[in-house]
């Protein structure tokens, strides 16, 4: 046997890596132990030896308005991106890849997806591209948001990039408390949005896919500041170790209601609403503890409130509450919202109001279709229709049955 020859599992000799499986392998064999701050420079040395140049790694900042360059060794330094507007910004709101042509070649943008969240966008200049090409990046891409989400865990790095304005103590409570804002299955999708993303308190949500049943919780605590960041906190942990005992709604209000009341005492509550969604089935059972309803959404347009028995909010010590149920159809959306997305007075005086809610709604579903940019669109939408102003935290959630095939 030759040097550089090896005897393989099937007697043959291992075959020389292309160079696609050199970039990937390089990725996949030195990414996963580098700091933070080395994996962007390792990416742009990878897809250089594609032909790649000005490399950029762009993410999401916490308002879901720019698309912000990651500094790094071999990264193109720039300005950020607005996702409205810009070729960054479409190719993450349709989730796809977008070429641009340039005299020197072609632009390309592609959709950092990581775990079913969008995490960002990566961009680089090729003198030509080809389906070969392509492939390569979209599986270089998929690598990356995938790196980026593991390492985010033990890192400030991202989280100093995606801001763009001071952040509160409160909003920092809450935003590490959260999971990925959008996720995407075969079956089910969802995508959240908070306001004001940088002074965020009371408002939080919380899902878990656990097998076929999708778990989402949404909770509004009383107060503003770390108070109220401090009783959401000790609802959603709640809620995850209710839901984690596999217990049922009912079980699991009396678990939050019982952790609000020993620990803040009579005179504080937290409005919530549990829901459970069979993917297979479409049966979607939801217990209200002083939310304001939520909207089905069917055909790109609002075709009822989910209204139905109510019960006090946890810490208020409610009796056993009743189950709601619905049978979903293949596309419907459901969308759950705190009412500092409705109580909010515009700059005449007069209350935002439901009605209006549904207006937008219904404008927003014909407008864009894919569920992450509804959510966003729709929330950005809503804080300018009411004339910029959020005294509340305001909060809503998509979620979409997708059918079970």
């Amino acid at each position: 046997m030759t040097d550089g020859e090896r005897q393989g599992s099937g007697g043959g000799t291992d075959r020389p890596e292309g160079l696609g499986e050199e970039l990937l392998g390089a990725l996949l064999d030195q990414g996963p132990e580098l700091p933070a701050h080395l994996l962007g420079p390792l990416v742009a040395r990878q897809v250089g030896r594609l032909g790649g140049r000005e490399i950029s790694i762009f993410l999401q900042d916490y308002g879901q308005v720019w698309l912000v360059p990651l500094p790094g060794d071999g990264l193109a330094a720039g300005d950020p991106q607005p996702i409205e507007g810009s070729d960054a910004g479409r190719a993450f709101q349709e989730a796809r890849r977008v070429e641009v042509p340039q005299a020197d070649g072609v632009r390309v943008y592609l959709p950092l997806r990581g775990g079913g969240d969008q995490t960002g966008v990566m961009a680089v200049t090729l003198n030509g591209i080809h389906d070969a090409d392509r492939r390569l990046l979209r599986r270089i891409a998929a690598l990356v948001a995938d790196m980026l989400v593991a390492k985010h865990g033990y890192t400030d790095l991202f989280s100093q990039v995606r801001r763009r304005e001071p952040m509160s103590a409160a909003a920092e409570i809450q935003w590490s408390l959260l999971p990925p804002l959008a996720m995407s299955t075969p079956r089910v999708m969802l995508a959240g949005v908070l306001e004001p993303a940088y002074d965020v308190a009371g408002d939080s949500f919380d899902y878990a896919l656990n097998g076929d049943v999708l778990h989402v919780a949404m909770v509004d605590a009383m107060g503003h500041g770390l108070d109220a960041a401090t009783m959401a906190t000790v609802a959603i942990g709640a809620y995850r170790h209710a839901r984690r005992i596999d217990v049922g709604l009912s079980e699991i209000y009396a678990f939050m209601d019982r952790a609000i009341a020993e620990q803040f005492g009579p005179d504080h509550f937290v409005t919530a609403q549990m829901m459970r969604l069979d993917t297979m089935t479409g049966r979607v059972q939801w217990v209200n503890a002083g939310h304001p309803a939520p909207l089905l959404i069917r055909g790109h347009r609002v075709v009822r409130r989910l209204r139905g028995p109510t019960t006090l909010p946890v810490g208020f010590g409610g009796h056993e509450p009743r189950i709601n149920e619905l049978a979903l159809e293949p596309g419907d959306r459901i969308m759950c919202f705190t009412d500092g997305l409705i109580e909010e007075h515009a700059a005449e005086g007069e209350e935002f109001g439901e009605e209006q809610l549904i207006g937008w709604v219904d404008r927003a579903e014909r407008t864009a279709y894919e569920i992450r940019a509804v959510a966003r669109s729709l929330s950005h939408t809503l804080h300018r229709a009411r004339g910029g102003i959020t005294t509340d935290d305001a909060t809503l959630l998509l979620i979409e049955w997708r059918g079970a095939d």
